[in-house]
C-alpha cells in the first residue's frame, strides 16, 4: 500500500480563503436577495489594460501561422520579456540583475511555496506574524513545521516574529539561530512596509548567519513613498542572501492570465551550491514555462503605453485604499496600510471571526479575518482596495451604519 504524505494530515482546517468561501457560499445560499460587496480575497476587478490586450491578440494571430507557431518555450522564459523585466523593475533601480537570474514562472504564490524544494527539510524557518498563510501551510506540508499546537494556532518548528503596532510593524530580528526568513514589503495582510534601513539591518543579519531571506515583492507597484525599496537588491548586499518574488496580478491584472517571476542571483551560495543553478535545475524538471502569448502580453506592460496604462490602474486601486482607510478611520477606528499597499487593516471591536462574521451577515461586506494570518492577525481584519470603486465607497458606508 502507498505511503501519504502525514504532513499534510497536520494542516488545521482549510486553507485561509476556502473558509472565507464556504462561509460566504452558505450566506449566500440562505440569503439569494442579498448584495454582497466582496472587498476579502486579493482579486482584481479592473480589465488588461489596452496595451496587454493588443500583444495578447498579435501573439494568438502569431500562434495561428506555421512560420510564426511557437511550442513549447524556454521554462526560464523568453528572454524578451527577462530583458524587459532586467531593464525596467532592475536595473532601472540601480540593481544589477542578470538576466539569466531571472525565472518567468505561472505565479509567485507558486514559486512561494515550491522554493521550498532547493532547501533542506531541517531548516529553521521564520516567518512574520501576521502572515500571508502560504508561507507557513506550504513548509508544513514540506514537514518544516513541526506539530501544529491548538491552542496557540503555532506551528511548534517554525519562530513567529510578531510584526504588530506595538513594534511600529518591525520585526525583530530572531533571537534563535533561523535559515529561511520570509519578508513581505508592501506587506500582506498589514499593509505596512520595511523601510531602507529596516532592510538593511535584514540583509546584513543574513549575511552574517548564513540564513536566506525569501523576499516577497508582489505589491510593490503600490509603493508611493521614496524610501521604501521596490526590489530587496537596492540594498547592499542583498544579492549574497536573498531570493525576490514578483508578481504580475497584482501589478496587472494578471489574476486570470498566470504570469509572475522569481530572482535568484548567482552570487547566493549555500554550503557551495548555487541556488540559481539549483532552481533552475528544479524548474527544468518540474516546469513547462509559461503560455507564449501571456509573455507576450506581460512584455507590453513595459512598453510606454503599458507602463502608463497599468499606472492609471494602480492610481484607481490607490483611491479605493484611501477611501477605505479615510473613511474607517473617521469612524473611529485603529487603521494601517492603504498608503503604499492596496490593504487596509483595521483593529476590530471584538475576535475577528465573529466580526468578519458580522460584517458578512448585517453589512453584507465580505472581509478577510486578521486570526487567519497567523496569532498577531487576532483583533484585526483585512480590506482589500480591489473592488469597483461604488462598492468601495458602499461597503464603507455600510460599515460606519453598522458601527454607528
Amino acid at each position: 500500500m502507498a505511503n501519504i504524505n502525514e504532513n499534510y494530515q497536520k494542516l488545521p482546517g482549510s486553507y485561509l480563503f476556502a473558509e472565507i468561501a464556504r462561509r460566504v457560499a452558505a450566506y449566500t445560499t440562505a440569503h439569494p436577495d442579498k448584495k454582497l460587496i466582496k472587498l476579502g480575497i486579493g482579486d482584481v476587478t479592473q480589465p488588461l489594460c489596452p496595451a496587454v490586450i493588443e500583444a495578447m491578440h498579435k501573439a494568438v494571430d502569431e500562434m495561428g501561422s506555421k512560420e510564426t507557431f511557437r511550442g513549447y518555450g524556454p521554462e526560464q522564459g523568453y528572454d524578451f520579456l527577462r530583458e524587459a523585466i532586467r531593464q525596467n523593475d532592475f536595473l532601472a533601480r540601480g540593481a544589477d540583475i542578470a538576466m539569466d537570474e531571472i525565472f518567468v514562472s505561472d505565479g509567485a504564490k507558486s514559486d512561494c511555496g515550491n522554493i521550498g524544494d532547493i532547501f533542506s527539510r531541517d531548516n529553521v524557518v521564520a516567518v512574520c506574524d501576521p502572515v500571508y498563510p502560504v508561507y507557513v501551510d506550504t513548509n508544513a506540508m514540506a514537514g518544516r513545521a513541526g506539530e501544529y499546537l491548538a491552542d496557540k494556532e503555532m506551528w511548534s518548528n517554525i519562530y513567529y516574529m510578531p510584526t504588530t503596532a506595538e513594534n511600529g510593524f518591525l520585526p525583530e530580528l530572531p533571537k534563535v539561530p533561523v535559515d529561511m526568513i520570509y519578508l513581505c514589503s508592501p506587506n500582506n495582510p498589514t499593509g505596512t512596509t520595511l523601510n531602507r534601513a529596516a532592510l538593511q539591518k535584514w540583509v546584513d543579519y543574513a549575511n552574517e548567519t548564513g540564513a536566506v531571506i525569501l523576499f516577497d515583492a508582489a505589491y510593490e507597484a503600490f509603493i508611493t513613498q521614496e524610501d521604501v525599496p521596490h526590489t530587496i537588491y537596492e540594498i547592499p548586499g542583498a544579492k549574497t542572501c536573498a531570493i525576490e518574488f514578483h508578481s504580475f496580478s497584482k501589478t496587472a491584472g494578471f489574476t486570470g492570465n498566470r504570469c509572475a517571476y522569481t530572482v535568484v542571483p548567482k552570487e547566493l551560495i549555500r554550503q557551495g551550491q548555487s541556488l540559481n543553478a539549483m532552481w533552475n535545475r528544479r524548474q527544468t524538471t518540474k516546469f513547462n514555462g509559461v503560455p507564449y502569448v501571456v509573455q507576450r502580453g506581460a512584455e507590453a506592460v513595459y512598453s510606454p503605453e503599458g507602463k502608463q496604462q497599468v499606472r492609471n490602474t494602480i492610481a484607481f486601486y490607490q483611491e479605493n485604499a484611501r477611501v477605505i482607510r479615510e473613511g474607517l478611520k473617521a469612524a473611529g477606528l485603529e487603521v494601517y496600510g492603504g498608503v503604499n499597499s492596496p490593504y487596509v487593516w483595521f483593529k476590530t471591536p471584538t475576535d475577528s471571526w465573529s466580526f468578519f462574521d458580522r460584517l458578512l451577515t448585517e453589512a453584507n461586506v465580505v472581509t478577510t479575518p486578521g486570526a487567519g494570518f497567523g496569532p498577531s492577525g487576532e483583533g484585526y481584519i483585512r480590506v482589500t482596495a480591489f473592488g469597483g470603486a461604488e462598492d468601495t465607497r458602499e461597503a464603507v458606508e455600510r460599515i460606519l451604519r453598522l458601527l454607528k
